[in-house]
């Protein structure tokens, strides 16, 4: 191997592991979607651009406001079973019985292969 085929194996591998190093975890879709009204449901899914360590990632759920009726704060969902999928990229949240009409403020939170640990939220409203 030439003197400039080994700078050029190397450049290329430090640009590799850069663009990995660097790549965050993000949400690229769920189910409601972000901002949605929809009619009733119980499952939430959270879908992320790559696999996600299960152990260090999953998500809460907050009912925020409820038509008709003054909340002195929001209210946590509990009760709710997680399941992953196979391929470790979306997270399913499922209630014993449909969200009431109202709206809700989903926190998510993942850790991915290279420990980068990533969080936002999203909201949607039940009519």
């Amino acid at each position: 191997m030439t003197k400039l085929q080994f700078l050029t194996v190397l450049a290329g591998s430090i640009f590799a592991f850069a663009g990995t190093a660097y790549a965050h975890t993000k949400v690229v879709a769920s189910t409601p979607a972000a901002n949605a009204a929809v009619a009733q449901t119980n499952l939430i899914s959270v879908t992320f651009d790559e696999a996600a360590v299960p152990a260090f990632s999953g998500a809460d759920v907050v009912m925020t406001s409820m038509p008709g009726m003054a909340m002195k704060s929001p209210m946590n969902m509990t009760g709710l079973k997680s399941k992953w999928s196979t391929d470790g990229k979306t997270l399913s949240l499922m209630a014993g019985r449909p969200f009431p009409k109202g709206t809700y403020q989903v926190t998510w939170h993942t850790a991915d292969a290279d420990t980068h640990r990533m969080q936002g939220t999203f909201t949607f409203r039940v009519k």
